[in-house]
């Protein structure tokens, strides 16, 4: 694995991470919150977003307008049931949730559930830097690359491992700032 490939899989990681990022909530609503949330209906399960269209409505407030008025419970009552803990206020086709302001005991659950997640990628990231540092050894010791060339190779490797921890660092120092305010 070259260095430019192992960087853009990393970069994939980054990416991987602020889209998951998305779905936990922070002190603005997201459609990402309810967009994946399973509905039972016309006989099989199937996303709130391939129900309706989702929108935010500053500063709390998402709204969902149901294509099929014979949905709209189904959709509510999945809503509710869900993990966001929020009522849903239906109006014809279209359901209002207020996301409630978070509790500073929510908040730290929340940001310790991004951590988590963190740290997740950070092993992978890890696991993805040993393996490529295994392939420079084996090619070192197959006389492939010269023990200067596998020393630079390796410090290569692992420039790139740091900005992409720095960068990961900064994603998560921005979403704990979403979820404190």
């Amino acid at each position: 694995m070259e260095v430019k490939e192992l960087e853009s899989k990393l970069r994939a990681l980054v990416d991987g991470l602020k889209t998951e990022f998305q779905s936990v909530r922070g002190g603005r609503p997201s459609p990402i919150m309810v967009e994946n949330i399973m509905v039972e209906v016309y006989g099989q399960n199937m996303p709130v977003k391939a129900l309706g269209s989702i929108s935010i409505v500053p500063p709390k407030e998402i709204d969902i307008s149901v294509w099929d008025k014979s949905s709209v419970n189904a959709v509510a009552k999945a809503i509710e049931n869900s993990n966001l803990k929020v009522t849903a206020n239906t109006e014809g086709n279209l359901i209002r949730i207020n996301m409630p302001s978070l509790t500073d005991e929510r908040k730290k659950e929340f940001e310790k559930t991004v951590k988590k997640m963190t740290e997740e990628v950070k092993i992978r990231i890890r696991g993805m830097r040993d393996e490529i540092n295994r392939e420079i050894k084996a090619a070192e010791d197959g006389g492939a690359l010269s023990e200067d060339m596998a020393f630079r190779k390796k410090e290569e490797v692992q420039k790139v491992v740091d900005k992409i921890n720095k960068d990961i660092e900064t994603v998560l120092e921005n979403k704990i700032q979403d979820i404190m305010i």
